[in-house]
């Protein structure tokens, strides 16, 4: 999915969400001719009805005033904050976000195409009522909503972002039909501050939120054995029609705002497993968004453009050197050089949690803690 309008989606001079990570991104896509093994389209902005199957009708109508006078913004409304500044033109290109992911889940619900990516999405931190991280209008919560509108009994959402995924918890936070699962940064470290393991689910869901809480400074190894110690079990009990899996690349041990360590390798390991899950427990339907991601020009574009080769199945070779053009490209918008080569010069390895765990381990203790509290609500054994 791609519109060169999602770019309009800026926060100002200085903050850290800054658009020319979307820009660059889609230029590397094309520098490596992805765009010729993908269909690459565009969908409008989503409207009033699809809005309101997350979103309040108060709230709406206050990004449309923001969007119109972003002074008179409505601070209560999370709207007009040092992190979700308001500017002309914010409800236009957050409903235009919104409009790919829920077009593409309509797309991949139909049939009209097994995966979906959109990069511009995953800005998951939305409530239903309130602005909150960077996040306007909650795509992922949305595109999840529209799927159960148009019959999907159970969704699976995977958010593998550095903070916590609470927006689309909360949304379904008492619905049956979503499992979401969240590996994330320790919430006594990072925003938004929630995320541990006990959150399970409201009454009427048990066990249909997962979250597993990493200590920071969690590096290659350790995450991915958190994400495959948790994520393949729960989607085998749960059986998803469908898998929407969000990947934020602030994971990444450059990035700015936050204290995990991967690299790019790792990140692209995970999204190679997902793909793998999709096939596996969802008949491959698959749905697959962006998210953070703060350095914008070394990570972003390396990260996401090999979420579109994965999904494209044209993957992209760990030591494809970057195009020259594409460097060019970098320098002219941002004024730094761009990286290299499409790795980070790792070879992802793991533990698989079946040979044991290390009670010791800050990483291992934290899947034991999520395990614990979940894995009973299907039926498993922690």
């Amino acid at each position: 999915m791609w519109d060169e309008g999602v770019t309009r989606y800026d926060f100002g001079p200085g903050h850290p969400m800054d658009p020319v990570r979307l820009t660059l991104t889609m230029r590397l896509v094309e520098a490596l001719g992805l765009d010729e093994r993908a269909d690459v389209v565009a969908a409008p902005a989503a409207g009033e009805d699809t809005l309101r199957l997350v979103h309040h009708p108060d709230y709406i109508a206050a990004v449309r005033h923001a969007s119109r006078a972003p002074a008179e913004a409505d601070a209560r409304a999370g709207l007009g904050t040092a992190d979700t500044p308001a500017f002309a033109g914010m409800h236009e290109v957050s409903a235009l976000i919104a409009g790919q992911s829920v077009a593409a889940a309509e797309d991949v619900w139909r049939g009209v195409t097994p995966h979906a990516v959109n990069f511009a999405g995953g800005l998951h931190h939305a409530m239903p009522a309130r602005a909150s991280g960077f996040c306007v209008y909650n795509d992922a919560a949305l595109a999840i909503a529209h799927l159960l509108e148009l019959g999907a009994e159970r969704v699976a959402y995977l958010d593998t972002d550095v903070h916590h995924g609470d927006g689309v918890q909360d949304a379904f936070w008492n619905d049956p039909r979503v499992l979401t699962i969240s590996l994330h940064e320790h919430p006594r470290t990072l925003f938004p501050g929630t995320g541990r393991p006990e959150e399970t689910g409201g009454p009427d869901a048990p066990g249909c939120a997962a979250n597993v809480a990493l200590p920071a400074g969690t590096a290659d190894e350790a995450w991915l054995r958190a994400l495959h110690a948790v994520v393949p079990e729960l989607l085998a009990a749960f059986r998803p029609q469908v898998l929407v899996t969000q990947h934020g690349a602030d994971t990444h041990v450059e990035d700015p705002l936050a204290h995990l360590a991967l690299s790019l390798d790792a990140q692209r390991a995970a999204m190679e497993a997902c793909h793998a899950w999709a096939h596996e427990h969802a008949a491959g339907r698959w749905l697959a968004l962006g998210g953070g991601g703060y350095a914008v020009a070394d990570v972003v574009p390396r990260s996401w453009t090999h979420l579109v080769a994965t999904a494209a199945h044209a993957p992209v070779a760990p030591e494809t050197h970057v195009p020259d053009a594409w460097r060019h490209t970098v320098h002219a918008l941002t004024r730094t050089g761009g990286p290299w080569r499409m790795t980070d010069g790792r070879q992802p390895r793991w533990r698989d949690w079946a040979d044991g765990y290390d009670p010791a381990d800050a990483a291992d203790q934290a899947v034991i803690a999520t395990r614990r509290a979940v894995y009973p609500l299907h039926g498993l054994l922690p």
